[in-house]
């Protein structure tokens, strides 16, 4: 199928590597009024630079927007209104109006739309996918060092909003009460946010993320009964602790275990390291939104998903607002 590229900047530019080397993918150019990603873009790919965005919508299947977040609506609306199915990076709009403007207008057309949260598709995730998961507390960090790319949105926007995704992913319940703080640092956004939320389940997740850390960090813990698991974004990695006793019919051979004791009798600690493949989570992704449209299923990253996780981060926003209004008073 063919697919356009709505984007040339740095994102843009690994989309176009990673469609290029995805194999169900025919990149037929991009669009980018900047001239300088246009030429770098050129030079780098050799692909064609489309000087009008309808040309490159009639000569596609379907597009891959990775531009500016403030113009993800507009280009959106234009593609599925050419018959164009759509891949949007996160956060899938601006606001969430402009992202329930768009649900109805991709229900009204018919077409795939998938959402750009690339975590999903991260080896670590995907090595525990197979397990029952079932977390009743949930800790995420995700820090990055400053870069003025991508202060277009807040943190909460820019990198909170990976970590809302696979809560919401995991977590098989609504949200039940949230409170939020941070603060702008180095731009206009917030550029530090701590989130607490808890689900009507019980479960509870608290999210800190930072644009102006010395280190990188994306790290996620998972605890649920008798189970611990640790997943490392950064280095792909997944770790699992499970909590064994003498009843439990499934309990591993002993020398694969840790003994310990208890008031309730002897129980058993395994530290298992599952399998995490090596694979380009963003070639992935682009793979499966192929297979969504050409076997007419949903996408692994729905749009109701990426409207989800962005209202969650908006509501979020609005907390850390009204916090930080209370203190200026």
């Amino acid at each position: 199928m063919n697919i356009g590229i709505l984007g040339a900047g740095h994102l843009g530019k690994i989309h176009m590597s990673c469609a290029l080397n995805s194999g169900v993918w025919n990149v037929v150019g991009f669009y980018d009024p900047n001239d300088q990603h246009a030429a770098t873009a050129i030079e780098k790919f050799g692909l064609r630079r489309f000087d009008n965005l309808e040309d490159l919508l009639a000569a596609c299947h379907a597009v891959d927007i990775v531009t500016p977040t403030v113009t993800h609506y507009e280009l959106a609306i234009q593609a599925l209104s050419a018959g164009c199915h759509a891949f949007i990076e996160k956060p899938v709009t601006q606001t969430v109006e402009e992202g329930q403007k768009l649900l109805e207008m991709a229900e009204k057309t018919g077409l795939t739309v998938q959402v750009g949260h690339v975590e999903r598709f991260n080896p670590a995730f995907q090595a525990v996918q197979k397990e029952h998961l079932n977390p009743m507390f949930i800790e995420a960090h995700r820090l990055s060092v400053f870069q003025a790319r991508g202060t277009d949105v807040s943190v909460v926007l820019d990198l909170m909003i990976h970590d809302l995704d696979l809560i919401l992913h995991l977590v098989k319940s609504e949200v039940k009460t949230l409170s939020a703080g941070g603060v702008a640092v180095l731009s206009k956004t917030p550029d530090i946010a701590n989130a607490r939320i808890e689900f009507e389940n019980g479960c509870i997740a608290n999210l800190t993320a930072s644009r102006i850390s010395m280190k990188q960090m994306r790290k996620m813990r998972l605890f649920q009964q008798d189970t611990y698991i640790s997943l490392d974004f950064l280095e792909k990695q997944a770790q699992m602790i499970r909590l064994f006793d003498q009843e439990d019919q499934n309990l591993p051979p002993l020398d694969q275990l840790m003994e310990f004791e208890t008031q309730e009798g002897k129980k058993w600690l395994q530290l298992q390291m599952p399998e995490a493949q090596s694979v380009n989570a963003i070639e992935e992704e682009l793979r499966s939104f192929a297979t969504a449209i050409r076997e007419k299923t949903p996408p692994p990253v729905t749009l109701n998903d990426g409207y989800r996780a962005l209202r969650l981060a908006h509501q979020i926003l609005a907390e850390i607002e009204s916090r930080l209004q209370k203190q200026s008073l």
